[in-house]
Order: structure tokens, then C-alpha cells, then sequence
């Protein structure tokens, strides 16, 4: 099943104003219990020892830009399902030195409601350590931070800054959706007061399938985006008319002129509409199939911006049929065709199943076209 589908949603009200002022550089002042890395004593944890996260190149200033961000995979020992850090690592460092923009640790792909606290610190420490190691320092980690309370979710944005996150990525709350103030209140309360507190910026995550069918509207995004800690927002809903209001009302009222360097990075949730993205004024993508085929992703957008649209949609129309197979499959699909196309993958933790014979046979197929293409970037 699709994770994003084509309903339609209001146009958006364009009267909000903009202020690109503020910037956290430190945890919130908000007081909550919190756990670092090294607060391993979950049976379920890593035996990995993280070293100290207070050196400079853990918290540095890191821009969001254009491009492709990769919401990265977390990997687990065979048997054990311990957090496997040495793939982590080693997949990290493959993307960056494909060129991509950005990570993103703890989304779907991520398998963030799997982990632990002191696990998703784990996953993300690690990765900027491996950047950082491999001469990636510059690039931004964004962390996925949802959670059903108002409370855990700025404790997770303090934790992933903790851990090396620049962004934290955010769900909104659904599990009492039933019970929420009309007219979005509560939505705005909630990114609002998140906003308010975190010492990360914030990107909201516009997933429906994720939150019980929460379509948030370009409405209730443009008037979010007028905070001064949101920075973006990644649009898993599939929606190009959403993504188009939003991008436009942003730009409009956006105090730089700096295509470089946006102050509201509106972002597609999906590979399979790159292109869609671009034409309506997005920034680029974060997308889940970008762990199966970064080069083709970048190389795809990098076309459609050089003015070459007939070798743009022709390279679109392999990553489309791909996404297809990666969204089918779920991150258990996609884990198995890494395996089978990359020698490295593994199983989701339990109790996501592994796949049949026949499935990993199935997604190895689904994929060939596009590793053969990315194999020949």
C-alpha cells in the first residue's frame, strides 16, 4: 500500500508572517528525565560504548538545503536483535559518499518505535560519529522525534540533540484524535509548544497512513511554518496541489531570496514523485527508497534542474516502478533487497516477520532495473 494517496485538501490561507530568528544551541530548559547513550541497561541494547557527544563536531551549525535526505535504516544483529552499530555505520557512510544531502535516523525506516530512548540516541550518535570520521561533518542529521505527548516528543528532540541531531522530525499526535480541540487546535498547541522548547529545529511529518489518516491541510502548515524553530516539512501524503500551496506561501513570505538556502524546506516523502515535487516548487526529497538507489535519486532531480526533462522522466519512471516495489514491501522489502543487491540488510526486529523465500525473491526482481541503474551512475 501506497504511504501517501491523493486527496485532496484546502487551499491554504496565505497571511502569516515569517521570522527566521530564532536558533537553539542548547537543550530545552524544560525539565525532564532523560537517558544518554551510555545508559545501556536495557537487555535489548547494544553492547556498543559511545564516546563522549560534547566535542564540537556534534554540534556545529548545519543548514537545511536542497536536495536528497535519506531517512536511514536501523540494522540489528542476527539472532539477538541487538542494535547492529558496525552497519550502521557502514550504511551511513555509503550514502554520504553517494552524495546525498542529509540523513535522517528514527523515521519509519528507521524502526524508531522498536527502540528504546537510549537506543535511538545510540542509532543516532552513531551515525554522526561515522560522518564525522569519514569527513561528513557538514552534513545534517535530522531525527525523527514523534510521540503521542506533548511531553516525550520535546524530550526526544533534547535527546536527539544529545546524540548529534540538528532537525527533529515530527508526527502529530493521533491516538486521541477524537478527542482534539476543532478547527486543529491541538495540532497547533502541540507543534507550537515543541517548537517553543526544543533546542532543534523542527520539521513536521505530514504522514496520514502513520496517524490513523491526520491529513494536516497547507492551511494549518503554512500557519506552523510561521514559527521561527519550524524549518520544513516532509509531505508523505502525495499531495503536489498541498506541496505546491505550501512551497508558494513560504517563498512568498520568506525574508531570503536565496534559493540556496531556503528559510521553509518543503520536501516530498516519496522518490516517486521527484519530479511532481520540483515542478511545484519543492526542494527536494526525503525519501526511503534513496537507502536502495541515492545516486538515482540525485541524479534524477539534478536532470529535471539542468533543463534535461526527457532523461529526467525516463530516469523518474525506473525510480517510480522501484518506490513501487519499496512501498509494497514495507521496510521488510526494502531490508531484503538490500541484502540481495547490496550483501548487507538483515531482519527487522520482531515482530516484523522475515521475509519468505519467495518475498525476497519477489523484491529482488521488483529491484533489478533500478540497482542495474545505479549501478551504472
Amino acid at each position: 500500500m501506497s504511504p501517501h494517496n491523493d486527496a485532496p485538501s484546502p487551499t491554504g490561507s496565505y497571511t502569516v508572517g515569517f521570522n527566521r530568528s530564532f536558533r537553539a544551541s542548547g537543550p530545552s530548559t524544560l525539565m525532564t528525565g532523560h537517558l544518554t547513550v551510555s545508559e545501556t541497561d536495557s537487555p535489548l541494547s547494544s553492547s556498543y560504548s559511545s564516546t563522549s557527544l560534547d566535542s564540537s563536531p556534534f554540534h556545529m551549525t548545519r543548514p537545511l538545503v536542497p536536495g536528497v535526505y535519506v531517512p536511514t535504516m536501523c540494522f540489528f544483529e542476527e539472532g539477538t536483535e541487538d542494535v547492529d552499530t558496525a552497519t550502521i555505520a557502514l550504511h551511513a557512510v555509503r550514502l554520504a559518499r553517494a552524495g546525498v544531502t542529509g540523513l535522517a535516523t528514527q523515521g519509519s525506516n528507521g524502526e524508531a518505535v522498536h527502540l528504546t530512548h537510549a537506543e535511538r540516541q545510540l542509532v543516532t550518535s552513531t551515525t554522526r560519529k561515522a560522518l564525522n570520521e569519514s569527513g561528513f561533518s557538514h552534513m545534517p542529521i535530522i531525527v525523527g522525534c514523534g510521540s503521542q505527548s506533548t511531553r516525550e516528543t520535546i524530550q526526544l528532540c533534547r535527546e536527539a540533540w544529545e546524540a548529534g541531531g540538528d532537525y527533529a522530525l515530527v508526527l502529530p499526535p493521533s491516538y486521541y484524535a477524537s478527542l482534539f480541540a476543532p478547527a486543529s487546535e491541538t495540532i497547533l498547541q502541540f507543534f507550537n509548544k515543541v517548537a517553543d522548547a526544543s533546542p532543534i529545529p523542527i520539521i513536521i511529518y505530514n504522514f496520514p497512513g502513520a496517524v490513523g489518516g491526520l491529513d494536516l491541510s497547507s492551511d494549518i502548515i503554512i500557519q506552523l511554518a510561521e514559527h521561527p524553530n519550524i524549518m520544513g516539512v516532509k509531505l508523505t501524503c502525495g499531495n503536489t496541489g498541498k506541496l505546491n500551496r505550501v512551497a508558494a506561501a513560504t517563498r512568498k513570505l520568506s525574508k531570503s531570496r536565496d534559493s540556496r538556502n531556503p528559510d521553509f524546506l518543503v520536501l516530498a516523502g516519496s522518490a516517486d514523485f521527484s519530479i511532481q515535487a520540483l515542478v511545484a516548487g519543492g526542494h527536494g526529497i526525503l525519501a526511503g527508497l534513496a537507502n536502495i538507489a541515492p545516486k538515482a535519486c540525485i541524479k534524477t532531480i539534478e536532470l529535471y534542474k539542468q533543463g534535461k526533462v526527457a532523461e529526467a522522466q525516463a530516469m523518474q519512471d525506473i525510480v517510480a516502478e522501484g518506490d513501487w516495489t519499496a512501498i509494497q514491501g514495507g521496510v521488510v522489502g526494502t531490508k531484503s533487497g538490500l541484502l540481495s543487491w547490496m550483501g548487507y540488510g538483515g531482519v527487522c526486529r520482531s515482530p516484523l516477520p522475515s521475509p519468505s523465500s519467495e518475498q525476497a525473491r519477489k523484491w529482488k526482481e521488483g529491484f533489478r532495473e533500478l540497482f542495474m541503474l545505479e549501478k551504472s551512475l
